[in-house]
């Protein structure tokens, strides 16, 4: 159904989806393919990968040679068509001293438009966390619970990948993973050293296709290694919900996806035998400001951790000043995002290298995963949790800090000479839940809608400062046994570490448990206050692993959707 046809009160569902990403995309795929009716509502405007993806176009086409600007800060030429950091008419504020960038793009398929495509599995350790170090909180599932979706989501979005076989990453069976492309030189280096020093080097495990995924209504080709990911891709080899799970659910004729609506609120049953249950919700139209009520039989948050945290919280009706679902008054706290800091170096051996292709698929092939769960349970590290790299070095212009100060045809020989010799390591680690981190609405200000907005508060913990500490003496001792020169400013940890929201791993502000005083949902996604109500995306996680989040959030979304399909079939909702 095309949405000029569309008139919301009349749309009859089953079931309502808010939000199209990773979670959203996943829920309206296997809600449809099992025969319930959806109705999607999207905050952001209408996206066409087909139409809209500029694969090709050099920089140098690009206003400022396609350099960041604030309403395109990755570029002009970026798959983020609306939205970012800043969100016009739509603002969020940060409690007194603490720093915090949430990201949000406003367009269909979400994030999944501008993402990393790094999908490790998460492994047993990382769903028991406290059991393990006495921090946090365990996850009321684990390992076990979640890998039959792992090896199902892998083969259904495309992954790449090899044998990781170090503790607490698990392997995925055979058949899972798509080949994985070959190291680059830089990268093959890296592993040399980095293995020479004890420091495993694997296979990276990324959602890009190497090889063909036929299908009658969203054929995905593999990638051809010549255009950035981040831009968007029109074959489908980078996994976008726009590009394989949308179109897929469309098919079916069971789903209607409105755009440009900025849902607002839950609506509750106020009387009958549905008491207690949610009704609908109520979004803007984020076109004219018309309020559009929609009623279904049961409702999926998928809006992303924040957006589907303020909803909630400004769902609160009469007697629910801290919002809806929050009995346990858990809304709202436990908020992490991943650790982030990047180190490099001027390798001289890479100098002069000579001139080749050796782009490959968009972002590593292979990358360091944590390794030390030996010593940090004899108490060797001063941190809990992990860390791994993601590797970088490719052909490109190098650092001015690469660079002898000359200037005219001595600068010019000396870019070329230096071009592919800088690699980098860049850190991603665990964040650790703790009271001084949390959203909640902020009293007094509203967006544009007149919907009241989120009041952000983070701070790291020393467990974090301490990890990034570490991390970097871990790069330096790579860089130094190939002999390179080290382009970091010495600087105090805390300097060095991306701020809060920087990475876009935000989680866990309405996170699943095993029982309703001490957590908002259960090991479903269900809310322990409103049966009918579920939520789906990064918001429920207990903890966040160093590893990326997104293929945790689209197994869990599956498992979640499946749960619901047969809570329907079994008459639940009747």
């Amino acid at each position: 159904m095309t949405q000029a046809a569309i008139d919301p009160a009349q749309v009859t569902a089953d079931v309502i989806i808010v939000g199209s990403g990773a979670a959203g995309g996943m829920a309206a795929y296997s809600l449809t393919k099992a025969g319930l009716r959806c109705l999607m509502l999207e905050a952001g405007r209408d996206y066409d990968p087909q139409a809209e993806v500029n694969m090709y176009a050099p920089e140098s086409d690009a206003p400022l040679r396609g350099s960041g600007t604030p309403d395109k800060p990755f570029g002009y030429f970026d798959a983020t068509v609306d939205g970012g950091w800043e969100v016009e008419g739509e603002p969020y504020t940060m409690q007194e001293g603490t720093q915090f960038y949430w990201y949000r793009p406003r367009m269909l398929g979400g994030r999944t438009n501008h993402w990393g495509r790094h999908v490790p599995r998460w492994g047993a350790y990382d769903f028991k966390p406290f059991s393990r170090d006495g921090l946090g909180v365990d996850w009321p599932i684990g390992y076990d619970d979640v890998a039959p979706f792992y090896d199902r989501v892998e083969k259904m979005i495309g992954v790449n990948g090899g044998r990781i076989e170090l503790e607490n990453h698990p392997d995925s069976p055979p058949g899972c993973l798509m080949p994985p492309p070959k190291p680059r030189i830089t990268e093959m280096l890296i592993k040399a050293t980095a293995e020479s020093l004890g420091i495993p080097v694997r296979p990276a495990h990324t959602a890009v296709l190497t090889r063909d995924m036929p299908d009658d209504v969203a054929p995905r080709s593999a990638c051809f290694n010549a255009t950035p990911c981040t831009r968007g891709c029109t074959i489908g080899a980078m996994f976008q919900t726009t590009t394989s799970f949308l179109p897929m659910a469309k098919a079916t004729g069971k789903l209607t996806v409105v755009t440009d609506a900025m849902v607002a609120r839950v609506t509750m049953a106020g009387t009958g035998a549905g008491r207690g249950r949610a009704a609908g919700v109520e979004y803007v139209d984020r076109k004219t400001g018309r309020r559009h009520q929609v009623r279904a039989r049961a409702v999926m948050l998928a809006a992303g951790t924040g957006e589907t945290t303020r909803l909630l919280l400004n769902s609160g009706g009469e007697g629910q000043p801290r919002g809806l679902a929050n009995s346990s008054g858990q809304l709202g706290r436990n908020l992490t995002d991943s650790t982030g800091a990047s180190f490099s170096a001027y390798i001289p051996a890479l100098a002069d290298r000579p001139r080749y292709n050796e782009d490959g698929i968009g972002g590593q092939h292979i990358y360091i995963p944590f390794w030390l769960y030996e010593q940090q349970k004899r108490g060797e590290l001063d941190f809990a949790r992990g860390y791994h790299f993601e590797i970088g070095g490719r052909f490109g212009i190098p650092p001015a800090a690469a660079l002898p100060r000359t200037w005219g045809a001595g600068l010019k020989q000396a870019v070329r000479s230096a071009s592919g010799a800088t690699i980098g390591l860049t850190l991603r680690g665990e964040m650790i839940p703790n009271k001084d981190t949390y959203c909640e609405i902020d009293p007094s200000v509203k967006d544009r809608f007149g919907i009241p907005v989120l009041r952000f508060a983070f701070k790291f913990s020393q467990h974090e400062i301490n990890q990034v500490a570490h991390g970097r003496r871990t790069a330096h001792a790579v860089f130094k046994r190939m002999n390179g020169t080290i382009l970091d400013r010495d600087l105090p940890p805390e300097e060095i570490m991306t701020a809060g929201g920087e990475i876009i791993h935000e989680l866990g502000t309405a996170r699943m448990g095993a029982d309703a005083r001490s957590s908002v949902v259960d090991s479903y996604g269900q809310s322990w206050d409103v049966d009918n109500l579920m939520l789906i995306d990064g918001s429920i996680f207990a903890s966040g692993a160093h590893k990326n989040p997104t293929l945790t959030i689209l197994a869990l979304a599956l498992r979640a959707s499946e749960r619901l399909a047969a809570r329907f079939k079994s008459g639940a909702f009747a």
